[in-house]
């Protein structure tokens, strides 16, 4: 299993991606990808940048979250967004915190990477161009999570604080946790020095004549794998290699936009692009 792409608008002006399984039918978990495309920003943003925190116009990236919103019901003001510093810290989110970094930076969750809720209808949000997005949610539909992996909470294990936190606060085990691993850069672009190779297991890193490679998806794989997590499906797609579909901060030099992963706990099936899709099946290539 892996991602199924979602368009939406009579040309699919506006794309998703989506964890093809997100576990039984009435655990009702919905989760989304976003693309860089169906915006309203500019070069070198354009279009559909979700990032408050890159430099792009605010007017411009509060219309795009207000699009997205609207397509996908999931309201902004109901957004929970985490304010990343590549930690591993995870909190756990409740309705007090509906709308905190939606219209503003300054409001989200301070100094997290990663976001767990049981609360209905309050979409867990972040920001993502390189980083792997880590999808996570139990076998009942009862909570869900978010995180935010580059090298360094990847190395840090924020996929197993993750896991921890699901244990703690409601009792789940491993292997009854579902994760999904969205859109990231991959290893045919991922170079780093031998400092950052070091944190990693030798499994997924490559030395050639060009240098040292990181595979960062498969790292957070077998993190979470060794951890006890069964289920994991993975996008395999690489951000840097795309950019007709995605940001890439690595591959735009760093000035660039932001996707959002979004994941809820939705009690009730919406009206949304999942009924009324315009377009559905296989991710371009």
């Amino acid at each position: 299993m892996g991602f199924a792409w979602v368009r939406h608008g009579s040309r699919g002006e506006l794309a998703f991606l989506r964890p093809e399984s997100l576990g039984r039918e009435d655990a009702c978990v919905r989760a989304f990808f976003t693309t860089r495309w169906g915006g309203v920003s500019v070069p070198p943003f354009a279009s559909l940048n979700l990032g408050l925190h890159v430099g792009d116009d605010p007017r411009a990236v509060r219309e795009n979250r207000r699009v997205v919103g609207e397509i996908l019901a999931f309201p902004p003001e109901n957004w929970a967004v985490a304010r990343q510093i590549h930690g591993t810290t995870v909190v756990r989110v409740g309705p007090e915190d509906a709308g905190a970094g939606a219209l503003s930076l300054s409001t989200a969750v301070p100094g997290v990477d990663g976001l767990l809720t049981t609360a209905p209808d309050l979409p867990l949000v972040g920001f993502f161009a390189d980083c792997v997005p880590l999808f996570f949610w139990d076998d009942a539909g009862r909570m869900v999570g978010l995180a935010h992996a580059g090298w360094r909470g990847t190395a840090g294990g924020i996929g197993r604080r993750m896991l921890q936190l699901f244990r703690e606060e409601l009792g789940v085990l491993p292997e009854r946790i579902r994760v999904a691993l969205g859109p990231a850069i991959g290893p045919c672009c991922y170079r780093v020095g031998e400092e950052v190779a070091a944190l990693f297991p030798r499994e997924v890193v490559t030395r050639d004549a060009a240098g040292v490679s990181l595979n960062l998806v498969r790292a957070n794989r077998l993190d979470l794998e060794a951890a006890g997590v069964t289920e994991i499906q993975v996008a395999g797609i690489c951000t840097a290699c795309r950019t007709d579909l995605f940001f890439s901060h690595r591959g735009e030099k760093g000035h660039t936009g932001r996707m959002a992963a979004l994941i809820a706990v939705t009690p009730m099936v919406k009206e949304s692009v999942e009924r009324h899709p315009q377009g559905r099946g296989e991710i371009p290539r």
